[in-house]
């Protein structure tokens, strides 16, 4: 429904809202977020025009970025305008109106397993969330 007073597709989601979003902060919800939002803002402001296909193993961790990317560009599985594409390295293609931007995430540096480990996943993704686009991903565009 364009033109919804409700949607509020201008917003910006704090570290705290994707978590309750998705039910604790990791990596590749921020990851997924900050693509989506990328496309949003530089392909489609959109979200009824514009389709997302993300490629990723399609299991957790990876698979969180599924949910960054909805909250980030507003294309949804409910809408049938996010899938999923099983796939051995994660990238989110974005099409609109025969246009098309591929966005491919740079390796994430995981820190050992340890005691502490679920605490520096959650600040990894802290940092990452600050981080510029161009440290978290590579465009290119068709």
């Amino acid at each position: 429904m364009p033109g919804c007073k409700f949607t509020h597709m201008d917003r910006k989601y704090s570290i705290e809202d994707l978590a309750a979003f998705h039910g604790h902060l990791g990596p590749y919800i921020v990851l997924g977020y900050r693509i989506g939002r990328y496309a949003r803002e530089f392909f489609c402001d959109d979200a009824f025009q514009m389709n997302a296909v993300v490629s990723c193993s399609g299991t957790p961790p990876q698979s969180c970025i599924l949910d960054g990317v909805q909250i980030g560009s507003g294309c949804t599985m409910g809408k049938r305008n996010l899938e999923l594409q099983v796939a051995e390295s994660i990238a989110c293609e974005f099409t609109s109106n025969g246009k098309k931007m591929v966005i491919r995430p740079k390796p994430i540096k995981f820190p050992p397993r340890g005691e502490e480990y679920f605490h520096q996943i959650e600040q990894l993704a802290v940092e990452m969330y600050r981080m510029d686009d161009t440290e978290l991903f590579e465009v290119s565009s068709r």
